[in-house]
């Protein structure tokens, strides 16, 4: 993985991602290392973010490396007009490794392409998002003890939630059963069906939440993005088509955890937070491992 860009949870293989997870144990064992002492990360940020930015700034402090970079693309010389590729290069003299975030879909493979030093790709519109897979990956295999042969329900925006666009892909080299729960509009997009098709995966597509959630390993939840509506009237007739409640969570599996990239608006309820089934605040922890595993492997450290 020494130099490997990681832009699609395909650019690893399934022995890769494995070994990442055994890593984030290691790390969250010790976080507190100097591994990554003289080492310099770019953090590139064109749209917002909380738990990726941070969490990728907590494991490099964690590992004693330097940070670089921005949070908003307004104070970058983008706003001047400099192209992604300007930016790129001139980031890519002062960095060991680039962590980017854009907007639109593909950028994070251009930028790859362009980069003298290896680009982790910490969201491309509604395209992917490996290291939030790798992160799941992590939560799954902790609470389930496996990761193979489980039943997830994957529930919300699934046309623009990058986040399980990414997680199915990595989840069909271990033989899940998926059900799908979104409105008809915002289905699991066809290429992503097709490959599972292809990979001869199971799934089952459904518009109500609550009786297929019953039979879940995972219940894995987004919110319904505003900031990928064109029609605000589209979002607001679907914003609040799934809300998760306590009571939802009575007669569940007893090993069921309920997952969330996070941010959430209202699609979980506050109430869930303090059952046993909730994990995505753990999740969110989970990321600082992972991510330091990433770093730590991508720059030959382990």
């Amino acid at each position: 993985m020494k130099n490997k860009s990681l832009v699609s949870i395909n650019d690893f293989t399934k022995e890769e991602c494995l070994r990442i997870l055994d890593l984030a144990e290691k790390f969250e064992a010790n976080p507190v290392q100097d591994i990554l002492k003289g080492k310099v990360v770019a953090t590139l940020f064109f749209e917002p973010s909380t738990r990726t930015r941070l969490s990728f700034e907590s494991a490099v402090c964690k590992l004693g490396g330097k940070i670089i970079g921005f949070t908003d693309a307004s104070s970058s010389s983008v706003s001047k007009g400099e192209s992604l590729n300007d930016t790129i290069r001139t980031v890519a003299n002062y960095s060991d490794v680039i962590v980017m975030r854009h907007p639109i879909e593909g950028s994070a493979r251009y930028a790859s392409e362009v980069s003298k030093v290896p680009v982790i790709n910490a969201g491309d519109g509604a395209n992917q998002h490996p290291t939030q897979t790798l992160l799941d990956l992590y939560s799954i295999k902790k609470t389930q003890g496996k990761l193979e042969n489980l039943n997830i329900c994957l529930v919300g925006d699934l046309k623009y939630g990058r986040t399980v666009h990414s997680l199915a892909m990595a989840l069909s080299d271990f033989n899940p059963s998926f059900n799908f729960v979104s409105p008809k509009f915002l289905q699991m997009p066809k290429e992503y069906k097709m490959y599972l098709d292809n990979k001869g995966v199971k799934y089952d597509e459904h518009e109500e939440m609550k009786d297929n959630i019953k039979n879940a390993d995972i219940v894995y939840v987004t919110r319904i993005q505003r900031e990928r509506f064109s029609d605000p009237i589209e979002y607001e007739r679907v914003k609040n088509a799934y809300i998760l409640r306590k009571k939802h969570l009575e007669g569940t599996k007893p090993n069921m955890k309920v997952m969330h990239p996070l941010p959430r608006v209202n699609e979980i309820h506050p109430d869930v937070d303090d059952t046993t089934q909730a994990y995505y605040f753990t999740q969110a922890l989970n990321g600082v491992y992972t991510r330091q595993a990433i770093l730590a492997a991508i720059l030959g450290l382990v």
